[in-house]
Formats: structure tokens, C-alpha cells, sequence
């Protein structure tokens, strides 16, 4: 179970649950890197101008502000110039690729694993400091629509080699809903999606009073929206029923062909682990297609552990666009629920395999000798601080989860010992390792 924190928000690991974080982190780089994502890292300030000039609302900002001013006067309140921490990395990236187009190849195929910040209320999932994993692939000018699908399948692959619950990727297309949503004759499609956006937290009662009163639905369409928000497949048959509802609309067949591609791949390459759920919105404005998002099988109430969607027009530069599309997985969130419910362990806290006694105070600097012979062979090793009994030493091993310990003899030979079994053998520093289990910490799933 993980510490609760000390200031609100703002999580710290023990050192054993940073090893289950750093795993997650490790599995991520890997599978990223292995579909070809390049690594980026972005500053961690941008202008306030710049963070919120997709309508991202204030109060997810924090603001970046000297404790005392060059001028000895605090920066104006509404300062588009002003530094503030950023809240995601999507928008941060966005810049990036305007600023660095001429030395990018396009298609750019980035990852990005960084902290993010957000001025929000702190509850279970939800942190004011907390670790980023994000995917993108973005093109210049047009991006072809196999790269939605593509997307799906690589973070569907990374949560799966990940010690988690089972996962689902829920899949909408924002042409298929603006589509319907306007062949019914509801024109503000943003506010429909704003309002079905919220149909997990009010239900579905209070999404079609929403439809009526903010957006003057009639109920039949505020009905059909809540019919088309309610089919979830996890094969092709979503068209058919969205056919059903009798809606016909360009964009709407556009749409429904996108996600058909999505589902139909993923139903052979990652079966059951992405859906067709035309509930999901996302209410950011800058989707424009394909959407994500993923939930813990029985942990709902977590959220979204990973989302996203297709883009194209969040980076732009004079009349040059640069459309993409992109996902990202909450790391935070994702190792606080493995933590808070014991998913993974790791076999030990400290990176450390081997712990070189000392028989006398004379003899540290011979074994240093064995420490570096160890480690020169990728070992992790310390010595001893003092030579106290072997008894006090060993103990001293075991209360750090250090599995093995080393004994050198007043003759030269050098024996070592598991703690955990007892067993203790002969060894030569030059050639000894230990099982490959041993050799670094592991992090393995429970039960």
C-alpha cells in the first residue's frame, strides 16, 4: 500500500514501490520503442498563452512566479507571456513540432514520458503532480487514417505486458457523432458531445434534460442521441445498428467506416481488448476523429487510465498543418491502483545483489577488489561499512532484501551465501553471477 503523501497531490514513493513504477515506465519505453516512437522531452513551462489557447480552463495551471520580481511588482493576472507549469503533454508537443518542423521527418513518430502538473482536487487517481506516457504520430499536411488504427493496437500490446486487470479500449469516431447529431437536426455538436460526455457521472435522465435545456433538443432527438451513445460492440455489428436509427449523413458514413477499421483490426490482432463504444466523447475540442479511452475491468470508477484521439489542426504554422493523432496513458494513476491493490511486487527494494563482507577492518580495501570485479560484470554490489560478526552483517543484508552475501577467507578463497536458502558455495569473483532472476529486482504480478 502506498504512503499517503505529506502535501496533498503530490505523491512519493518508497523505494520498493518505485521499483513498480519504474518497471510500468520500463515496459512503456520498450514497447514504444519497439513500434519505432521516438524518445522527446519538452521544457516543463510554457506561456500561459500557449497552454490555454485551445480553451483549457485556468484553473488546471499552475503559474510560474518569482518570490520576489525583478520589478518588485507581481505579474498581471491575465499575462498571456506569463510561465506556468504544463498540465499535459499534447499541447506542449504541438509547439514543439511548429517550432521544430524543418528538422523533423514526417510522419514523426513520438513518446514522451514526463511530469505534468494540474491545480486540481486531489482524490484517488487524481494527483496535482503526476507522470505522463504519451504516444503520437503526426504528419505534415495529412496523416493517413491507418495510423488511428495503429495506435490502438501499440498501447493495447504496452498494457498488456503490464501486471494490471483486465483493460478495455473504448473507441468512438467524432465524425460518426457530429454526423448523427446533425442528421437529426442538432446543429451544436460540440455542446451535444459536451453533454454526452457526461452520461457516466449524471446518467442518462439528466444527459437528455441537459439536451433539451441547453441545447433546446426536442426528446425524440435528446432519445435518439442517449440510442446512439448506448451501442457497444466489440466486433463490426455497430454499423448495422447505428444504420438502424433510420440517420443518414456523409460524415456520418465517413465515421462509421473509420471506426469499422479500428475495430476490425483490433478484433484479429487484440481480441476483446478494444471496442466499439459510442458513448465516449472526450470534450476536448481538438479531436476531430477517432477517440480513446480506457478503463480498468472493475475499476470503472478509477477512469480513463489512457486516452486520446485524432487531430487535425492543433498544430498549425501559417497555412501549413500538421494533423496527428495520439494517446496517453496516466502512469500515476495507473501505479497508484497497482499499489493501493497489491497487482505486482517486486522481489526486493534495493538494486543491490550482493553484499561483500568484511573480516576485519583490514580488509576493505580487498574486498572493494571483489565489488569491482562483481560489478564489472554488471553485479550490484556494496561492502560492508564495518566489520562487525558475520551474524550482524548478514542481518543487515536481509533487512535490505539483499539476497546474496560474500565471504573472503584469510587464505584468498572466497565462498557465497544465499541467505534466503542457507546454501553456500565456493566462487570466484572473476567468473560467479547469480541466477538471472536475482541478478536485478523483479516485478511480477500476484496470484
Amino acid at each position: 500500500m502506498a504512503r499517503k503523501a505529506s502535501l496533498s497531490g503530490f505523491p512519493e514513493w518508497l523505494p520498493q514501490e518505485r521499483l513498480v513504477e519504474l518497471h510500468v515506465l520500463d515496459v512503456l519505453r520498450r514497447t514504444f520503442e519497439l513500434h519505432g516512437f521516438a524518445n522527446i522531452e519538452t521544457r516543463a513551462v510554457e506561456t500561459v498563452g500557449q497552454l490555454l489557447r485551445k480553451g483549457e480552463i485556468d484553473k488546471e495551471v499552475y503559474a510560474l512566479s518569482r518570490l520576489q520580481a525583478e520589478d518588485g511588482e507581481a505579474p498581471a493576472k491575465q499575462d498571456p507571456n506569463q510561465l506556468a507549469l504544463h498540465f499535459d503533454l499534447t499541447v506542449p508537443f504541438a509547439r514543439y513540432v511548429v517550432e521544430n518542423a524543418g528538422h523533423l521527418a514526417f510522419p514523426f513518430r513520438r513518446y514522451q514520458i514526463q511530469k505534468v502538473w494540474r491545480g486540481e482536487r486531489p482524490q484517488e487517481g487524481r494527483a496535482r503532480e503526476f507522470t505522463q506516457a504519451d504516444i503520437d504520430v503526426v504528419g505534415d499536411g495529412e496523416l493517413p487514417f491507418r495510423y488511428d488504427v495503429e495506435l490502438a493496437l501499440v498501447i493495447a500490446e504496452a498494457l498488456g505486458a503490464l501486471p494490471i486487470p483486465d483493460f478495455r479500449i473504448r473507441v468512438n469516431n467524432r465524425k460518426l457523432a457530429e454526423g448523427f447529431y446533425r442528421g437529426i437536426g442538432l446543429e451544436d455538436t460540440a455542446g451535444v458531445l459536451r453533454s454526452i460526455d457526461k452520461l457516466e457521472k449524471v446518467g442518462a435522465d439528466r444527459v437528455a434534460e441537459l439536451l433539451q435545456e441547453e441545447l433546446g433538443a426536442t426528446p425524440e432527438q435528446a432519445s435518439l442521441a442517449l440510442k446512439l451513445a448506448s451501442i457497444r460492440t466489440e466486433d463490426e455489428s455497430f454499423v448495422e445498428q447505428v444504420r438502424a436509427l433510420g440517420v443518414t449523413s456523409e460524415l456520418l458514413d465517413t465515421g462509421l467506416e473509420e471506426l469499422r477499421q479500428v475495430i476490425a483490426e483490433a478484433a484479429r490482432r487484440a481480441p476483446g481488448k478494444v471496442i466499439a463504444d459510442l458513448s465516449i466523447a472526450r470534450g476536448l475540442d481538438y479531436y476531430t476523429g477517432t477517440v480513446y479511452e480506457t478503463v480498468l475491468v472493475g475499476h470503472e470508477q478509477l477512469g480513463s487510465i489512457c486516452s486520446g484521439g485524432r487531430y487535425d489542426s492543433l498544430a498549425t504554422k501559417g497555412s501549413r498543418s500538421f494533423p496527428g493523432v495520439g494517446l496517453s496513458i496516466g502512469v500515476t494513476r495507473l501505479v497508484m491502483r497497482i499499489l493501493s491493490q497489491e497487482f505486482a511486487e517486486a522481489s526486493r527494494s534495493v538494486p543491490t545483489a550482493v553484499l561483500v563482507t568484511l573480516a576485519d577492518d583490514e580488509s576493505w580495501s580487498a574486498a572493494q577488489d571483489v565489488a569491482a570485479a562483481l560489478r564489472g560484470r554488471g553485479i550490484a554490489v556494496e561492502v560492508a561499512a564495518k566489520a562487525e560478526k558475520f551474524g550482524k552483517q548478514i542481518k543487515y543484508a536481509d533487512r535490505r532484501g539483499i539476497p546474496f552475501v560474500w565471504f573472503t577467507s584469510a587464505d584468498g578463497t572466497h565462498e557465497v551465501k544465499d541467505i534466503r536458502s542457507g546454501d553456500q558455495v565456493q566462487a570466484d569473483p572473476a567468473v560467479w553471477t547469480p541466477p538471472a532472476e536475482d541478478l536485478l529486482p523483479q516485478v511480477s504480478a500476484r496470484g
